[in-house]
């Protein structure tokens, strides 16, 4: 007699390789591996079954039925991979006996950035929508705010239309790429985005499956207990809770967090939560030993590469704010304050106390403008055109570091300050202004306030003699500086630099020039990649090393930076306006891929 087949196992399959060592692990996913094996032997005095069939059944859903999109994952077929069969599968593969309902209601899931959550989550959700067997499911994205919310709705739309079969099922509302529902006709379904807003409604949502997107950035529980609430309604709902690790110790994520991990470990019993927090082990240090690198990335060489993460890591060495950010980003680790941007050492090794504008004149010229009236400085910053790179190896794989033929600069950073107030702020903000006015970093402008006409004097002299092509300037007392410039029968190109996270294009304010887009994230980003890769050159001025080194930032839920002077612990004009200065000569340069498939020559490969 001919046994039937016995069914492949792949999230029971995957626990015993993390458990056997062969898959390296974090200490958290290695406690779920361990959790998942013993409720095997013993899950079932509590009335819990494994239903391996009720796995493959989601994994059958999103081979046969999903594509996924975009770069060099479009039409690929989504195939799980180990550590996703384990995640899916534990949520759909555990079963009460007697009801035959599943055991797990709520899941948090926190992997390194580009690791596929987004993918997988939206996967579940689609499923919710349309292959659990629930009349009427309604099945929502939610996030901090109605972009966040909109990130992973996106991704489950763009996997529906690149699947045939299950465009022509379901109804979208909302043109291509602005959709705000998808409706499944033949069960009365539907799944959409929400936000914090939801809690402001009058009658709350009633869930089949709830997806909660980068928790570490929702400033409350608010979301996800408005979405809980209406789980009553149902009868097996579905909370999953995806998110990059983040730095609040008091956030309702940190608090989510150590419920799960105590629950993988078995120290809380708690059989409604799955947990799979990816985590690396005490003593693991990512910036000198990359194999610890696969236990906060489980799809390393799938969907981030080797390459990508080492040359975070080599930006870490520089820019420790940015540090911060791959800590948490890429391995897990939540991480306390904003650390100081730019090391002393990276910053000093670009000072060059030669460089003379003189030296410059004839070269393209561009400026970046910071005003103020009382407590900041007003800051100017101008760059010139300095030559272009040699091609730089690695010493160590022989990699190319930095291209040749990339443009370099050289920037001159000066500073306005009021003079009657001198002493008087020397004292409370504990900065050495008199000797900066004396070493002719700053200028002191008479009153007590800044003369906008000194620097309007300034800058005219400047543009007679180098030329400005373009100077970025921020909205803040504009119109006072034009009118100076005006008395003095400037014509110089002027062009909105805006302050916040949104891309703008505006027009210069000088006949015949082309309109161009200037935007703080992307100024932040490429003065970093000119520093990283040794572009830049920048002429001697403490008052400016002093911001460089006080500089901080606010994020948004995207990761983007602007600067932020109310958090700092000084004066950081200048770094802003050489921030400024460097998008206004830079515009329209692509800053270095944040995510390895927006990098050129980035493959997809899966096994």
């Amino acid at each position: 007699m001919v046994q039937p087949k016995k069914k492949k196992d792949g999230a029971t399959e995957y626990a015993k390789l993390v458990a056997s060592g062969v898959i390296v692990a974090g200490p958290h996913v290695r406690d779920a591996c361990a959790r998942h094996l013993h409720d095997l032997e013993h899950a079932h005095e509590r009335g819990l079954v494994w239903d391996v069939e009720a796995v493959h059944r989601f994994s059958r859903f999103c081979e046969k039925k999903l594509r996924l999109s975009e770069g060099q994952f479009d039409g690929i077929p989504f195939k799980l991979e180990p550590s996703q069969e384990f995640i899916a599968g534990s949520i759909f593969g555990w079963k009460w006996k007697s009801s035959g309902k599943r055991r797990f209601t709520r899941a948090y899931i926190e992997q390194g950035k580009g690791n596929g959550k987004s993918p997988l989550v939206g996967a579940i959700g689609l499923y919710g929508l349309m292959a659990d067997g629930e009349a009427g499911a309604q099945v929502y994205s939610a996030g901090a705010t109605k972009e966040q919310a909109g990130i992973l709705f996106q991704d489950a739309c763009k996997m529906v239309r690149q699947s045939p079969d299950l465009e022509k099922r379901i109804k979208f509302s909302g043109s291509e790429g602005k959709e705000w529902n998808m409706a499944f006709l033949a069960s009365g379904s539907f799944f959409r985005p929400v936000s914090r807003d939801t809690k402001k409604s009058g009658s709350g949502p009633r869930p089949h499956f709830a997806l909660c997107d980068e928790v570490h950035e929702h400033p409350d529980g608010g979301v996800i207990e408005i979405l809980e609430r209406g789980f009553k309604f149902r009868e097996q709902p579905l909370l999953v809770m995806i998110t990059n690790s983040g730095s609040d110790r008091q956030s309702i994520c940190w608090k989510e967090r150590e419920h799960a991990v105590q629950v993988a470990a078995q120290e809380r019993e708690d059989d409604s939560t799955f947990a799979y927090v990816c985590a690396l082990d005490e003593g693991d240090d990512p910036f000198t030993d990359e194999s610890c690198w696969i236990k906060a990335n489980p799809l390393l060489g799938v969907t981030i590469t080797t390459e990508y993460l080492r040359k975070n890591v080599r930006q870490a060495a520089n820019i420790p704010a940015k540090a911060n950010g791959i800590k948490r980003l890429h391995f897990c680790i939540w991480t306390d304050s904003e650390e100081a941007w730019i090391s002393r050492a990276a910053w000093e090794a670009i000072e060059d106390e030669t460089l003379d504008m003189k030296d410059f004149i004839g070269r393209r010229a561009f400026g970046g403008l910071d005003l103020s009236a009382r407590s900041d400085l007003t800051a100017k910053a101008i760059l010139f055109e300095d030559g272009v790179t040699e091609e730089k190896l690695d010493p160590e794989t022989g990699d190319v570091l930095v291209p040749a033929g990339l443009q370099k600069y050289a920037a001159f950073v000066h500073g306005y300050t009021p003079a009657d107030t001198l002493a008087a702020r020397e004292e409370t903000d504990g900065a050495p202004y008199s000797e900066w006015v004396e070493k002719g970093w700053i200028t002191a402008t008479p009153g007590k306030k800044i003369r906008l006409d000194y620097v309007a004097k300034d800058i005219y002299d400047e543009h007679d003699e180098i030329g400005f092509d373009v100077i970025g300037y921020d909205q803040f007392l504009i119109d006072s500086l034009v009118d100076e410039l005006d008395i003095l029968g400037a014509n110089i190109p002027l062009v909105d630099h805006p302050q916040g996270w949104t891309k703008r294009t505006t027009k210069t304010e000088a006949e015949g020039e082309d309109d161009i887009t200037l935007w703080m994230p992307g100024s932040v980003d490429m003065l970093e990649t000119l520093i990283l890769e040794g572009r830049l050159r920048v002429h001697v001025n403490h008052a400016l090393r002093s911001a460089v080194a006080s500089a901080t930032f606010d994020r948004s839920p995207a990761d983007l930076r602007r600067f932020t002077k109310q958090k700092a612990t000084a004066r950081i004009d200048m770094a802003v306006a050489l921030a400024m200065g460097v998008g206004a000569a830079t515009e329209g340069v692509p800053v270095r891929a944040f995510s390895p498939w927006d990098e050129e020559g980035f493959i997809y490969e899966s096994d």
